[in-house]
């Protein structure tokens, strides 16, 4: 067994720690650089005044700590000389600005439509009154060309300033933007090249056209939301994320390729670091490229030093120094994420290859060690941030990986081969065929039922995944302990029968969830319901059924909730789909209808994103039409009419105001009201206009906000008020005085934050309601 060298692993530890400290209490930064160095001049006056009496691993030990507190008050002074900067550019929150900035970042486009990217302002001010300024931005700008890494842009827009811990000072909306000087010198060549791949790779057909050049360069442009929402769902979105893995495939293949030529050891990995230079260059320096760069060299350095033994020391020094340099990384999930996993992969994955390799054969187990060890380490990092934990990453990945060097290599030969259009195309279809390979296996991985768990992000459930991967590692990586009968070997035995009932109560959860969401998954619903109101956290998505139709009532914020709630219902088509306007809160989860919607009633349409939404519906099958009041039609037996919006508005020509207002009555279904998100002053005018009488049901307007008009709901009168919020949502939905409004006028409150799915009916006339949970 490898002893691995871990004396700079508090090195690591330390820094990152006390940079985290500066960044999300930037206040503390210059404290702590005084805190650290008194207390490092301590030990080194320690050290020097017993230097003969200490024997060499105690000095060693009390050198270590001068250097580590000297290494600390380094990354907490890099705070604290990059504050000025980041506080005048805060200062501009929530106005209208002119930046004069340089890309530091690829642009990708957001789920607003916009092309976003990262830059470093050099001038920032009221516009055309711009001073100089050093500070850390993001921008979005309508998609254009020329946004490329090294550019230099003007933009104005308005500003918005960002929490502690954020990388950049400043986001900015543009309205304007404009590029002053294209990217220079190899950063342009590098633009022009990877923009004609991409061109020649879109040519291709789906699916596989738009990820080969994520897979290839990096670059996610043409990725769709859906397949990237499947990427991640599926533990597959490191591919194109220009990972560690993507440079570590780069390497190996150089690597391969001069020890095929006859090459010797150093010429192979002089070879591989210029190869892994110009990768870099390719794929766009920004941050977290050079980072797994970086990594990847250490990894290669550890080689020509013939010590592999040392990359756990050399991924520390390469993690210190890359915290030195930028501070903020250490608050961000990717620097975290590709930290740990190259940890866990140096670490972690042989003690769990030797334990796998007990039930299957060596190269399997090996095989098997690698995604499992980055996922049991990811885990708790992941849920840290995000609310989904991916059960299907391990096995996804396993499918996808024989493709995955293939496509990337194949793919980046494709990419430089450009000047030649008949090998270059020839190429790029050989890397076609694992694109789709590994497009395939996203998409079909992340539609398996219990797929991923949804938890709500934060420290509690980020030490619940701890325990369980702590307790998957305890099983199956067995260290003998000598003598086995001392009282560490049978402390030993007891902690792997705890680790033991963990994994069994989770599999036993976990099978059970897996058939409620599978074979048994209507079995926890009524037959008789008529209204649905998913939990799909801060947002709406709510379903109404009359005989062997359904009409659902906009789509939620995230595609896997919504995809939940339907199949927990049984439910595979949707007849009438209602977005009542396009606010991601209401659109984000539209991707899980994909091939599953007749006819889509929409609000007005306000951005190209809104019309790129509604053309991927239309492309999948569905008849599209804007919606005004006056529209109605038949859901079965029951009939439905638009209240609102009025036919060209010039009041409220879109967004919340201008929400489509719903009525469905008779067939079974309670006489119900939807009422999208509009506020106050709509409400008023709706209530004029469209003469409202008694509803049994109401869905509150705008998760319960708390610009609300009273008449409206007095002369509604609902026996029950819907409320579909997420819980602790950051806009304190819904409002104390919504909630009195409604208790005023008599009408039974419904949350989805504390009832979960609510579902209502009618039997014999009467209302009947079932919720998911009982009240708090």
């Amino acid at each position: 067994m490898t002893r691995r060298d871990l004396r700079l692993l508090p090195l690591a530890v330390a820094v990152w720690i006390v940079a985290l400290l500066c960044v999300l209490f930037p206040a503390v930064a210059w404290g702590c650089v005084g805190a650290c160095l008194l207390v490092a001049a301590g030990a080194l006056a320690s050290v020097l005044r017993r230097r003969i009496h200490l024997h060499g691993d105690s000095r060693a030990r009390g050198s270590l700590t001068v250097v580590v507190l000297a290494v600390m008050a380094a990354a907490a002074a890099s705070v604290g000389f990059a504050l000025p900067a980041r506080e005048a550019a805060m200062g501009w929150d929530a106005r209208v600005v002119e930046i004069t900035a340089q890309v530091t970042s690829s642009a990708s486009v957001g789920r607003d439509g916009r092309l976003w990217f990262e830059a470093v302002a050099s001038m920032l001010g009221a516009p055309g009154r711009a001073a100089p300024s050093a500070a850390p931005v993001r921008l979005g700008v309508v998609p254009a060309e020329g946004f490329d890494l090294g550019a230099t842009v003007r933009v104005v827009g308005e500003s918005s300033a960002t929490d502690a811990g954020e990388r950049s000072a400043l986001v900015v909306f543009a309205s304007d933007a404009e590029v002053i000087s294209p990217a220079p010198g190899v950063f342009g060549a590098a633009a022009t090249i990877k923009g004609v791949f991409v061109e020649r790779s879109s040519r291709l057909p789906e699916p596989g056209a738009g990820l080969l050049p994520g897979l290839a360069v990096g670059d996610t442009r043409a990725v769709t939301p859906e397949l990237n929402d499947d990427m991640r769902t599926s533990g597959l979105s490191h591919l194109t994320a220009v990972s560690g893995a993507n440079c570590a495939i780069v390497v190996g293949a150089i690597f391969g390729l001069t020890a095929l030529c006859g090459g010797g050891r150093r010429l192979r990995v002089v070879l591989s670091l210029v190869g892994l230079a110009g990768f870099v260059v390719l794929v766009t320096p920004e941050p977290s490229v050079i980072r797994a760069g970086v990594m990847a060299a250490v990894g290669m350095l550890s080689v020509l030093w013939g010590r592999p033994s040392a990359g756990a020391g050399m991924l520390s020094l390469c993690a210190t120094t890359i915290l030195l340099a930028d501070p903020w990384l250490a608050a961000t999930p990717g620097f975290a994420l590709s930290a740990v996993a190259s940890g866990a992969l140096i670490l972690l994955a042989p003690p769990l290859a030797r334990g796998l390799a007990r039930g299957m054969p060596r190269p399997v187990s090996v095989a098997v060690a690698v995604p499992l060890s980055a996922q049991l380490a990811c885990g708790p990092i992941i849920a840290l941030f995000a609310e989904q934990q991916s059960l299907i990453g391990v096995a996804a990945n396993l499918i996808a990986a024989p493709a995955a060097p293939v496509a990337t290599v194949v793919g980046l030969l494709a990419c430089l081969a450009g000047a030649l259009p008949v090998l270059a195309d020839l190429l790029a279809a050989s890397a076609w065929l694992p694109a789709a390979w590994i497009a395939t296996t996203a998409t079909t991985t992340a539609q398996l039922p219990g797929a991923q768990v949804l938890m709500p992000a934060g420290l509690g459930s980020a030490l619940l995944v701890a325990v369980v991967s702590a307790a998957i590692v305890m099983l199956l990586v067995r260290t003998p302990i000598h003598p086995p009968r001392s009282r560490v070997a049978r402390g030993a035995v007891w902690v792997r029968r705890a680790a033991a009932v963990i994994v069994v109560v989770v599999l036993s959860l976990a099978g059970s969830r897996a058939l409620l969401d599978g074979p048994l998954a209507t079995a926890t619903a009524p037959d008789a319901w008529a209204i649905a109101v998913c939990d799909v956290g801060q947002g709406d998505a709510v379903l109404v059924r009359s005989g062997a139709k359904v009409a659902l009532i906009d789509a939620g914020p995230d595609p896997e909730p919504l995809s939940a709630c339907l199949r927990s219902l049984g439910i595979e088509r949707i007849d009438l789909l209602v977005l009542t306007h396009f606010d991601l809160d209401h659109v984000g989860g539209v991707s899980a209808l994909s091939g599953r919607v007749a006819t889509v009633l929409h609000g007005p349409i306000a951005e190209e994103s809104d019309r790129r939404l509604l053309d991927g519906l239309v492309d999948a099958g569905a008849r599209v039409d804007e919606a005004s009041a006056g529209q109605h039609g038949m859901l079965g037996d029951a009939a439905w009419r638009v209240l609102w919006p009025l036919p060209n508005s010039a009041a409220f020509p879109e967004g919340n105001d201008a929400s489509v207002v719903m009525q469905f009555d008779g067939g079974e279904v309670p006489r119900s009201i939807y009422l999208g998100d509009l506020s106050a002053a709509p409400q008023r005018m709706l209530q004029r206009t469209a003469r409202l009488t008694p509803y049994a049901v109401v869905k509150v307007a705008h998760h319960g906000s708390a610009d609300q008009d009273p008449g409206l709901y007095e002369a509604m009168r609902p026996r029950v008020a819907l409320f579909s919020v997420g819980a602790d949502n950051d806009y304190g939905h819904p409002r104390s005085e919504t909630l009195d409004l409604l208790a005023a006028t008599g009408a039974h409150v419904l949350r989805t934050d504390e009832r979960g799915r609510i579902l209502l009916g009618l039997r014999a006339g009467e209302l009947q309601v079932w919720t998911e949970k009982s009240a708090g």
